[in-house]
């Protein structure tokens, strides 16, 4: 059964416990702060890019999730005595570097599409300003993030198509790390979940807990009656009883006996879900139970959901596909020097040639058009600041960067419950504005396509 929604603070805690998140990191970061404090290019300022490839594989469109997890991780992210004291004794950086990290403080400037934003290949998601010594170092975070947060919020956005506004539940705690799952639940809410069994998750950011009882409930009982009558008597009629132990129309039946017509709900978690829930809806309204409610479960993904349209089913409890990204565990998200101050004081474009990995240079501006108030293309617009700011956008072309650091300071608007419920239902209002095919569960190519522009220098 459903609790209300957990009241929290604003700005939850960093959800990586008692580690700290500037650990969480590769070491050739600071092996880089180490070497360039020491022949002076760590304090140039630069722009750092956040960006995809490619969707994964047949995917139309992706979902921007976990800024506000990285909002809470930057605010945390400080050495401790203990870091330094580790890097010191792994001569992993110099003396003089320890000095500079004991007073690290991210004071640069962030960027990006807003939480809940569809985005495509070469979308520029985040932007990173600062001197190169302070954004190297949030490479490993921001991707770790963004890249696992966003895989959970498509598929969970995929899901939630698929289901037609029948309530989807997060049940994946259990198929991934222990950290990963409460950064799922999160992400899942983003997609359009409306609640999660972790109680975790419920409590840092204010998400409704759903859960009752398992199969290992019912078996610790003398009777599957004797189950029931105990989880009615602690949880109320209200309750969803799990009705595929033994045998589904029996444990219906006593169900409806035990608990009366005013049962909450039955949990089936096996079998052919569509047969099963259309012969459960039958009994029970038969058994006068008309209001009950029917939740099933068993390795749910899109396409299953999918399947289940046409079947009487009330809600879905999805796990190990919401939390490995239904096929796509991650995003392909990668972190690139696109700017950088020259040896004479000016900001100059840089750019990767490698073999299929060739970046844009330059800094980035983002904006969609719309053709008959759906999106019809995304256009990034590369250039210098000066260009930039004299460039004239389309009538009607819809800006998709926001400000989430000015300077070092957190806008704490993007952080928190509201937070997340926001970036739900923009997520909701940026997936009507697509084109329909976004919705398809068929493989093709992203719904619209992306032009890239690069302003005269």
């Amino acid at each position: 059964m459903p609790t209300q929604p957990i009241q929290t603070t604003p700005h939850p805690r960093s959800i990586s416990g008692p580690v700290n998140p500037s650990m969480m990191t590769d070491m050739y970061e600071y092996t880089m702060l180490d070497a360039t404090l020491q022949d002076g290019t760590a304090n140039r300022d630069c722009v750092f890019e956040v960006f995809t490839r490619h969707l994964p594989e047949g995917r139309r469109y992706g979902v921007v999730a976990g800024i506000g997890r990285l909002l809470d991780e930057l605010e945390a992210f400080h050495p401790s005595e203990d870091d330094l004291r580790f890097l010191a004794d792994r001569h992993i950086v110099s003396k003089e570097t320890i000095t500079w990290l004991e007073n690290y403080h991210f004071n640069g400037t962030i960027r990006g599409y807003r939480e809940g934003e569809a985005y495509f290949p070469n979308s520029p998601i985040l932007q990173v300003e600062g001197t190169f010594g302070e954004c190297t170092l949030l490479e490993t975070l921001i991707l770790s993030i963004l890249n696992y947060d966003s895989a959970v919020a498509a598929a969970a956005s995929r899901m939630t198509s698929a289901a037609k506004n029948r309530p989807c539940m997060d049940m994946g705690g259990r198929r991934t790390n222990e950290w990963a799952a409460v950064a799922a639940a999160r992400a899942s809410i983003v997609g359009g979940f409306k609640g999660t069994a972790n109680l975790l998750a419920a409590q840092l950011y204010g998400l409704t807990a759903i859960g009752t009882a398992a199969h290992c409930f019912t078996l610790v009982h003398d009777s599957e009656r004797a189950a029931f009558e105990s989880q009615i008597a602690a949880l109320g009629r209200n309750t969803t009883l799990l009705v595929d132990t033994y045998n589904i129309e029996e444990a219906v039946r006593t169900a409806v006996e035990v608990a009366g017509p005013e049962l909450g709900g039955v949990r089936i978690d096996s079998g052919d879900l569509a047969a099963l829930a259309q012969r459960v809806r039958n009994q029970l309204d038969a058994l006068g139970a008309v209001n009950t409610k029917i939740t099933v479960t068993n390795d749910l993904d899109e396409y299953a959901i999918a399947a289940l349209q046409t079947a009487p089913v009330d809600s879905y409890g999805v796990g190990t596909q919401l939390v490995t990204g239904s096929g796509a565990p991650t995003c392909a998200m990668v972190y690139k020097l696109t700017e950088r101050m020259g040896a004479h004081g000016a900001m100059e474009p840089v750019a990767k040639k490698s073999k299929d990995k060739a970046t844009v240079p330059g800094r980035k501006l983002a904006f969609r058009s719309y053709e008959y108030s759906l999106a019809s293309c995304e256009h990034v617009i590369a250039g210098n600041a000066q260009a930039l700011a004299d460039f004239a956008p389309g009538e009607g072309w819809k800006d998709l960067l926001v400000d989430y650091v000015d300077h070092g300071q957190i806008d704490n608007q993007w952080r928190g419950h509201d937070a997340i419920m926001n970036a739900r239902d923009y997520h909701a209002q940026a997936l009507s504005e697509l084109p329909i095919t976004a919705q398809s569960l068929m493989r093709g190519d992203p719904v619209i396509p992306t032009e890239t522009t690069v302003l005269p220098q």
